[in-house]
């Protein structure tokens, strides 16, 4: 299996849990593992009040998985520590997904049970993936969501990702990527800028203006280095001094001052007629520090050009996780028929069999139910929109779903998908999912 990924990704194999690898060698032993499986990816929820969820993470998980192999330092750390025996081991050695993925374009959106991903293989080639599959959709839907709201609040002004410094290193690159699919403008990370062709910007911190005697000083110099059109942090000192500075620096070609303390809305206000007053009627205000939706929200009325948003994108904005499971629904029995199975334990119920998936719309094109039909494909009644699109086809990877083609078409799929849901979506206050999930069986 081969991946059109621009960089180079080491193995992903051991981004996993042990358990996966020990029910691996039971099913080889009782002769189970050839059984031909359908597992699926699916929330049992959204989070407490959120009226959707946004799909994230498609992309870097099927790069991940054309990289999910047992090399030589893998299986000896399994050898050494006795993790599984060497059947397991000598299976692992070949072991190279073939089966078939299906699952919801990136960026679009989700509801409660909706078959996110369908991933159908022998069950010792799905099982194994559970962890890994999990790990990648549960971090990117969370902050693809999370940045879905904060575009909405935001409305036609732009947001950059600038979270970097408040997660882990990998994650980082993960959350900006989440983010520029769900509409925000650029990041500050510049991994994310190589391997995902995001657009990157940043200027200076607080710490470059205490470097120089003179907060005027600092100014000369980013001015000299990057031209009047940079964007100057003017709260270190004196925001009114700062800014008159900055104009008098660089004149009316000064591209942007940025506010990152105190009270934002009437900060921006004031700054904004200054900046007029002085004939800066050009120069935009870049707004940061701690925003989250309901902060865009508030700042609505205010003369903002742009908001930088970094804490609560990279954590979900208070929901971390999309608390998505990945689910046996059906596998073959003895005469090779598939069966559907479910687990029944209280609170954790599922639904059995291979399931199929569309989006009902109405005579104005707006969404109105998520139909999921179990062992059949649901009837269309003429404009309804198919939601699973195949992404991998006996283990080899179909073009445009990885790398910033990919990137690219989940944010447009996002665009799309925003059109088409209901109004209420675009309200931030605690509410039902903004339509339901209709379960069709035969």
């Amino acid at each position: 299996m081969s991946t059109s990924a621009g960089w180079d990704q080491p193995r992903t194999s051991l981004y996993t849990d042990h358990y996966e690898l020990t029910m691996l060698q039971a099913a080889l032993h009782s002769g189970a593992a050839q059984r031909k499986s359908v597992f699926e990816v699916f929330a049992r929820r959204l989070p407490e009040g959120r009226r959707y969820g946004i799909v994230g993470g498609t992309g870097r998980l099927l790069e991940g998985i054309a990289n999910y192999r047992f090399g030589p330092s893998e299986l000896e750390f399994l050898r050494r520590n006795g993790v599984v025996n060497e059947e397991t081991l000598e299976y692992l050695a070949g072991y190279s997904f073939s089966g078939d993925i299906w699952g919801y374009p990136e960026g679009e959106a989700y509801f409660p049970n909706s078959p996110i991903l369908i991933v159908e293989s022998t069950f010792a080639e799905a099982c194994i993936l559970e962890t890994y599959l999990l790990s990648v959709l549960n971090h990117d839907s969370a902050i693809a969501s999370a940045a879905s709201r904060m575009i909405t609040a935001a409305g036609h002004r732009p947001c950059i990702e600038m979270g970097s410094r408040r997660t882990q290193e990998e994650s980082a690159t993960a959350a900006a990527r989440a983010a520029v699919i769900a509409g925000f403008d650029s990041t500050s990370n510049l991994e994310a800028g190589l391997r995902y062709g995001l657009k990157t910007v940043g200027t200076a911190a607080h710490s470059f203006t205490l470097l120089h005697d003179t907060e005027r000083e600092a100014f000369e110099a980013q001015i000299a280095s990057f031209g009047p059109g940079t964007t100057l942090l003017v709260d270190t000192y004196d925001v009114e001094a700062a800014v008159r500075t900055a104009v008098e620096l660089a004149g009316d070609q000064l591209g942007a001052v940025r506010l990152d303390s105190g009270d934002l809305v009437a900060q921006a206000q004031w700054v904004r007629q200054l900046l007029d007053e002085l004939g800066n009627e050009h120069t935009k205000i870049v707004v940061t520090s701690d925003l989250d939706e309901y902060a865009i929200a508030a700042l609505q009325s205010a003369p903002v050009d742009s908001y930088g948003v970094g804490t609560s994108l990279v954590t979900g904005s208070g929901a971390p996780t999309a608390s998505m499971v990945y689910k046996l629904v059906s596998r073959t029995g003895d005469a090779g028929e598939f069966v559907p199975v479910a687990k029944t334990a209280k609170n954790k119920t599922s639904k059995g069999g291979r399931k199929y998936a569309l989006r009902r719309l109405n005579e104005h094109g707006t969404a109105t139910q998520e139909i999921v039909g179990i062992g059949r494909r649901p009837e269309d009644d003429g404009n309804d929109r198919p939601l699973l699109q195949q992404f991998i086809k006996n283990g080899e990877l179909l073009p445009g779903w990885t790398g910033p083609e990919g990137v690219q078409r989940a944010r447009r799929r996002h665009a799309e998908t925003m059109k088409e849901l209901p109004a209420v979506v675009n309200r931030l206050q605690r509410g039902e999912p903004a339509i339901p999930t209709i379960y069709e069986e035969d």
